[in-house]
């Protein structure tokens, strides 16, 4: 399995998250599910198939977590900073405009705030540059360059 790239932050947002399933959350879904047995007749009883709906979609995060959670890779602060690599923030440049770029794990990606998937073609262009190096991506409307400035 490969390993989930995560901030120290987002990992533990993810184990408190986690936690909160395991127990408040479980917990709440079982009363629920108890309270709808009471209603009587389970094939017609709306009441305990939505609980039960829900605590699949509970067991199924609690799972997905665990996963994540096991095979998260913590990302360090690029301290060299003499080439791009996961946790590294990137200045370049693109037709003249300066974009800064935050090379993240897949799990933390928001574009709109520049935060960007190391599996990304971007993101994977960038992997591996030096200042002054030239990241290129192929888009649909041909390929787009861009040049590295600074490596934060």
């Amino acid at each position: 399995m490969a390993p989930y790239y995560l901030t120290k932050t987002r990992l533990e947002e993810l184990q408190n998250e986690l936690a909160e399933l395991k127990t408040k959350k479980r917990l709440e879904v079982s009363e629920r599910l108890k309270r709808a047995k009471e209603f009587g007749d389970l094939s017609e009883n709306s009441e305990y198939s939505e609980a039960k709906e829900e605590q699949a979609q509970v067991e199924g995060r609690i799972f997905e977590l665990e996963e994540i959670i096991r095979n998260a890779t913590v990302i360090k602060k690029n301290v060299e900073k003499s080439e791009v690599t996961i946790g590294s923030t990137v200045r370049a440049t693109r037709d003249g405009k300066e974009m800064v770029y935050h090379i993240v794990g897949s799990n933390e990606t928001k574009p709109e705030e520049g935060r960007i998937s190391n599996e990304s073609p971007l993101g994977q262009a960038f992997l591996g540059k030096k200042v002054s190096d030239v990241a290129e991506v192929t888009a649909p409307s041909g390929k787009i360059s861009y040049k590295i400035i600074a490596i934060e």
